[in-house]
């Protein structure tokens, strides 16, 4: 039988301007201030696929282990945590310029810089990688490959700084910030990853504008579900032996589901729940192993939302 301990939904009536998410759902208050409820919902396929016990809280309390390791970098979104699975943020405009930063020959979509690599290509983002890298090596210095953010079902493509500049995404200003932030930041989070075991390998950044026109990171950092992180010890076996790294493999799912159906035009079978808990485990040693802190979840409350719903009653007013 499943955990009741599960949060599939977040709407609550009293909080005015809900916006529902694929995972986090949003409350918009009069103030300028945004609630963000982190529910445990596993999206894929464009598609809710399950719930997984403990994914939210795991993954708001792991950003915000690395909000607060990288405050004096630059300015956040996040103004108080009234519960495990919640953020008030200051509302932003969100650039609509993904940053991405890599550490690494390393991914599998078709922005990736291995992928782009492994077709031959040498010059993209704007920058030149030299001959002879092998999958998973570590690049010569980290470098920014942005991708313009997709509407409207699109594809997110890859972008050079030139190229931001001319189609007015972003100002020379704005770029000269946003680049600079997202390297100390990504910096800062190899620093602290390598001092747990672990190599930070690329991760992506989200930043917004607020009332004064000031840059502020928003959404997540440094989660396992915005970065790629390896276990650093059998890095250099596994590199020499062409294998891939290890890494908090929560993929399985998605490998589950692909095996047995077209989930993109087939029905997606129910997930089974030793997979739901399998996944639940792997969130809770990634927040372990990132942080170096136990995960004690808060059982308060006859269910999860009950419990939001209690911690957020100020801000019903």
């Amino acid at each position: 039988m499943r955990t009741p301990r599960v949060l599939s939904d977040a709407f609550i009536p009293e909080l005015p301007n809900h916006y529902k998410g694929k995972v986090r759902e949003n409350y918009d208050l009069p103030d300028g201030r945004r609630i963000i409820i982190a529910t445990d919902r596993l999206s894929a396929f464009d598609v809710i696929l399950t719930a997984i016990p403990f994914k939210g809280e795991l993954l708001t309390q792991t950003a915000r282990y690395w909000f607060e390791e990288t405050g004096d970098i630059c300015p956040n979104h996040v103004l108080d945590y009234p519960d495990p699975n919640v953020v008030v943020g200051t509302r932003l405009d969100i650039l609509p310029v993904e940053i991405v930063v890599r550490g690494y020959l390393a991914g599998s979509t078709n922005t990736s810089v291995l992928s782009k690599y492994r077709a031959g290509e040498r010059d993209m983002y704007g920058i030149r990688l030299p001959d002879g890298l092998r999958n998973n090596e570590k690049l010569p210095e980290a470098i920014i490959t942005p991708t313009s953010k997709a509407l409207d079902g699109g594809h997110d493509e890859p972008l050079s700084r030139n190229e931001i500049l001319a189609q007015g995404l972003l100002t020379e200003a704005q770029w000269d910030i946003v680049s600079r932030h997202a390297l100390s930041l990504f910096a800062r989070g190899q620093a602290r990853a390598a001092e747990r075991g672990l190599i930070l390998a690329d991760t992506k950044y989200e930043f917004g504008t607020d009332r004064d026109g000031t840059i502020v990171l928003a959404d997540e950092i440094h989660t396992p579900d915005s970065s790629r992180y390896w276990l650093a010890e059998s890095y250099e076996e596994r590199f020499s032996k062409g294998e891939p790294p290890h890494s908090f493999d929560k993929d399985f799912i998605r490998s589950w589901v692909t095996a047995r159906c077209d989930p993109y035009k087939e029905r997606i079978p129910e997930i089974p729940d030793e997979l739901i808990e399998q996944t639940s485990r792997v969130y809770t040693q990634a927040y372990e192993t990132i942080t170096g802190k136990t995960f004690v979840a808060d059982l308060s409350g006859a269910t999860v939302l009950d419990r939001i719903r209690k911690n957020l009653e100020p801000y019903f007013r």
